[in-house]
């Protein structure tokens, strides 16, 4: 055997150094990589909340137009799915179902769930937003109301002037774009 031979003929895996190096490198790219691809995550769900509202709103539109109103806090969004019950019906057993009703309004045989699985909320007439158009809402991902993260449809401006989904404006803010009272108007 050749001196060659003789010094690679017992190695036959890798070294400890060897390993511990790979695995450095391996640890350095995750850390490197992980958090941009949780904040991808996040920003994905917020989108896909907001799509969803703006569904509920061209759903509930048609809905409007059929019905001549929103179903009310109660009907809440299942009345885009199932007909509410004609009103003046004496018992569960004898509710019909109201004759301009044309739905389902919805694609899916249930109501979606927002991307962190909880229900969306809704509330017709509005408390939140300014209009006759009903509040709809996700309690965002730390599932709590009135924080922050929540997903509205109310508070936002488009570029088109339309109601975008999104956070309400903050206090400040809607005091600099109202218009100043009517006795310190100048004629």
């Amino acid at each position: 055997m050749s001196r060659r031979t003789k010094r690679y003929a017992g190695r036959h895996g890798f070294t400890l150094m060897e390993m511990l190096v790979v695995l450095a490198i391996l640890v350095l790219l995750v850390a490197m990589v992980a958090p941009r691809l949780l904040g991808t995550q996040k920003k994905a769900n917020v989108s896909a909340a907001k799509t969803q509202i703006g569904l509920f709103k061209g759903s509930l539109e048609r809905y409007a137009l059929d019905m001549g109103s929103f179903p009310t806090t109660e009907q809440g969004l299942t009345a885009l799915l199932q007909a509410p019950a004609e009103e003046g019906a004496a018992a569960e057993s004898e509710q019909t179902t109201p004759s301009n009703w044309a739905g389902p309004y919805l694609n899916s045989p249930e109501l979606p769930k927002d991307p962190w699985g909880r229900t969306y909320q809704y509330e017709y007439p509005p408390t939140h937003g300014t209009g006759e158009y009903p509040d709809i809402w996700s309690y965002g991902p730390d599932g709590e109301d009135g924080t922050e993260d929540d997903i509205v449809n109310w508070g936002q401006t488009q570029e088109d002037g339309e109601k975008a989904p999104g956070r309400e404006a903050p206090a400040e803010d809607r005091a600099a774009a109202a218009p100043p009272p009517a006795e310190s108007r100048q004629p």
